[in-house]
């Protein structure tokens, strides 16, 4: 079954509490992206001012061009799931170990030009699989469908593993992103520039659970017959 998670991208402190208050109506699982301005273009928040939602579940899509160097300081703050990428710097296996050890799920993501069997390694020792379909740092990519054949990929070499999407996900692709197997759909900028928010996660939401509902209907017809 797929879900909905508000992809909450700030570069202030005010800005992230402004759009973690928006989603908390709604959302009970929130994804915070964070970037160093090494690995993405603009920096973000800095982790020290980094304030987490109260009574929602919350990711960190760490896109730092040197993860190990924060990773301390991240697992401090105690999210449910901490994402760094295949494209990062340093000893990552360790890093998902080390976040592991900590009692928190550890994610892998791919970038587009990314390979699944080129971080085997990787997602074997992952929780979660990010495919990253959008630009680092930024709201409003549109999602590369032909993505979604990692998801084929990745669950060839962990079946089990949770995959998320990130970038351009929105009304019209999310019903065709959780049919091509995506667990955890990331929404940005669908969810952050619309007047009427809640409304849009209720829309975003039916679809992803289209499919659902139309198993049990025909479930529910054959039953009948």
């Amino acid at each position: 079954m797929s879900i909905v998670v508000p992809a909450l991208l700030a570069t202030t402190r005010d800005e992230l509490v402004q759009l973690e208050e928006r989603a908390k109506p709604f959302a009970a699982r929130v994804h915070i992206d964070l970037m160093d301005g090494q690995f993405t273009a603009t920096p973000g928040i800095v982790l020290e001012e980094l304030i987490l939602p109260e009574d929602q579940v919350v990711d960190f899509h760490v896109m730092y061009k040197q993860p190990q160097a924060q990773i301390a300081s991240l697992i401090k703050l105690k999210p449910s799931l901490i994402i760094i990428h295949a494209e990062a710097e340093g000893d990552l296996l360790q890093v998902i170990q080390t976040i592991q050890a900590a009692g928190i799920k550890a994610g892998i993501a791919l970038m587009r030009s990314t390979v699944p069997a080129d971080a085997s390694a990787l997602i074997t020792a992952a929780d979660h699989a990010l495919i990253f379909s959008g630009n680092l740092g930024e709201y409003g990519g549109t999602a590369n469908m032909l993505q979604l054949e990692k998801v084929r990929l990745v669950r060839a070499i962990k079946p089990e593993i949770e995959i998320g999407w990130d970038g351009g996900a929105n009304v019209t692709n999310a019903y065709t992103l959780s049919l091509g197997g995506i667990d955890v759909v990331n929404v940005g900028s669908a969810l952050a520039n619309v007047p009427d928010p809640a409304e849009v996660y209720r829309r975003l939401d039916f679809e992803v659970h289209r499919k659902d509902i139309l198993k049990e209907q025909q479930e529910a017809a054959k039953t009948k017959s």
